[in-house]
Formats: structure tokens, sequence, C-alpha cells
């Protein structure tokens, strides 16, 4: 897909487009995990006060999102990136989580957590290149044997 006039804003998670896209990621993710392993949020979640959710649109179609929420003083956790798969292969998960990073240090927030599936690899290559590093569980999560934890402190 060519990355041209795709924007990334700031929306409201409450949107139709929006939980159609959360269905699509956890229909893919249904396909990696049992059950146990999968704990999506919702979109009232990513609606919440404090959270931000970024939506990527290419003339108003949603091909992409991903959120922020904050867990503790000046410490944030990623949520919910996702990317459609015919959007895929353009950067624009590169670009999300880019954004996101930028919004999080306009919010003062210097350290982001995530955690992934062991059976993304794309999405662990792409944590990784960013400069994210394994880390323990952090906030409630607690150890999961098809999980893995990242954090990376934020440069000002």
């Amino acid at each position: 897909m060519n990355p041209i006039g795709i924007t990334i804003a700031a929306e409201d998670a409450r949107q139709a487009d929006v939980a159609a896209l959360m269905e699509e990621a956890d229909d893919y993710l249904r396909t990696l995990y049992p059950a146990q392993g999968n704990r999506p949020v919702d979109v009232d979640a990513l609606s919440a006060p404090g959270v931000a959710f970024l939506a990527a649109r290419r003339n108003g179609s949603l091909l992409g999102s991903v959120a922020l929420r904050p867990i503790g003083p000046g410490h944030a956790e990623i949520k919910r990136l996702f990317v459609q798969e015919a959007a895929r292969g353009c950067g624009l998960g590169r670009r999300l989580l880019a954004t996101l990073e930028s919004e999080a240090r306009l919010r003062g927030i210097d350290r982001v957590s995530l955690e992934v599936g062991i059976k993304q690899p794309q999405a662990i290559r792409l944590y990784r290149s960013f400069g994210y590093r394994d880390c323990g569980p952090f906030g409630t999560y607690r150890l999961d044997p098809l999980s893995l934890f990242m954090t990376k402190r934020l440069a000002p």
C-alpha cells in the first residue's frame, strides 16, 4: 500500500470502525493464542480519561491504530497497535509507534512499556528496532510463557 495520504490523529475510540478494527485484531490473536492467553482491551477502556488513542486513516478509512494508557507517574503502556492486513508493508506500524512516542513525550511520559505475544515476531522486531528492551512484568501483569514484556526510556 502506498503511504501517501495516510494521516494519524487522536480520535475517540468509541467509533464503529474502531470496534470493527479491534475485532479484526482479536480474530488474528485468536489464531495465535489460546483463549486464556488473550487479554484484549475494549474500546471503552481505550476511551478512558488520560488514554491517547491514535487512528491512521486514508480518505476516512481506518487502516490502523494504537493507544497509550497511563499506568503510573511518568509511565504509560502501549495498547492495541494494529494495522489492517491490506495496509501492511508501507511502514504504517512504524509511523503509528513514532507518533505515539511523540504524544507520550508531550504528556511528560518518560517510560513506555508493552506486552506482546511471543508468536508475533514482526511486532517484536518493530519494537526492538525502536529501542524497546525486554523487561519483567509491569503493572498488573504476571509472568506468562506466551508473553514478552518490553520497555523503553524516552529521551526528552
